[in-house]
């Protein structure tokens, strides 16, 4: 792909898409350029992908970069081709007012390099999937974010992440860390469909009890005053309204870092504040995914 060229025509699977402004950089810091962003999610798409595929969408775009102007988007954009899965989903609630949302949901290479052509880096997803006909199901994931609140770091997240996971295996829950892209990291816990309601619940109970026995360590209350030198277990992207940042996901921050899933051993070891997008691919190469099983090995939510 020629960065001097302002465009090019390419065909993904059968679609032919066309490509704009392929030369132009997005993270500035690195001069890592939007072709580059289009190539990383081309070539992370096989595990990508199944991750996304039955979820409504909500995008990050950054038109002019991560030091630019951005938008959360979580309607489709009124040029949407018609090949492009979309799903029409109730939305009460809505900060603007709407009764629905024509949400996109990414299951093929196309619609996900076509994403990555509108600048979209940030690819969020809520804990529950959608049916075959578009209805809405339960959650049948369970996220905890971990927050460090300064002076902690990543170190901290990784001692929290253990004792969550400690907890979480107790009740039979498998736990499976990743990092957040940014400054912290998450747990994802593949579950049997469950009300959302239920999953909330559930969270800040285990997150409540973890702050309990830890207090020098944990906060569980949402006080942004509470946080610092701790770190914040946010059990509220339980909440059926609520998005978490995709697995693999690009993050807009000063590098292209992506939400990287990790082993437990490097979590024993104090873990890794963050990976690039080259990073994140060479060890899926070596890996391969290691969050594929929460896509199968779904338990029940403890009562």
């Amino acid at each position: 792909m020629a960065k001097e060229s302002t465009s090019v025509r390419v065909k993904v699977g059968d679609r032919q898409l066309k490509l704009t402004n392929v030369e132009k950089v997005l993270y500035p810091e690195t001069g890592f350029t939007k072709g580059e962003v289009i190539d990383y999610y081309t070539r992370i798409a096989p595990v990508l992908l199944p991750h996304l595929a039955a979820r409504p969408l909500t995008v990050k775009r950054y038109p002019n970069g991560v030091e630019g102007h951005h938008f959360f988007e979580k309607n489709a954009p009124s040029h949407t081709p018609d090949w492009v899965r979309t799903v029409t989903l109730p939305v009460p609630g809505s900060t603007m007012d709407r009764e629905t949302i024509d949400f996109v949901v990414v299951q093929d290479l196309p619609t996900l390099v076509w994403l990555a052509n509108l600048a979209a880096l940030e690819l969020h997803t809520p804990q529950w999937a959608i049916g075959p006909r578009g209805g809405a199901h339960g959650a049948d994931l369970l996220v905890f974010d971990l927050d460090p609140g300064p002076p902690a770091t990543i170190e901290q997240c990784c001692e929290v992440a253990v004792l969550l996971r400690e907890a979480l295996a107790v009740g039979g829950l498998t736990a499976y860390p990743k990092t957040s892209g940014s400054k912290g990291m998450q747990l994802s816990i593949p579950i049997e469909e469950a009300p959302g309601g239920a999953t909330s619940s559930y969270a800040k109970r285990v997150a409540d009890r973890l702050a309990a026995e830890h207090p020098r360590l944990i906060v569980s209350a949402m006080a942004k005053k509470l946080r610092p030198g701790k770190v914040f277990i946010d059990w509220s992207k339980n909440n059926a309204a609520k998005t978490t940042v995709s697995v693999y996901s690009l993050r807009a921050r000063a590098t292209p870092t992506a939400s990287a899933p990790l082993t437990w051993e490097e979590v024993e070891r104090g873990g890794r504040p963050s990976f690039t997008a080259p990073d994140v691919l060479d060890r899926v190469d070596d890996l391969g995914d290691l969050h594929a099983a929460t896509l199968t090995d779904r338990a029940p939510l403890p009562s």
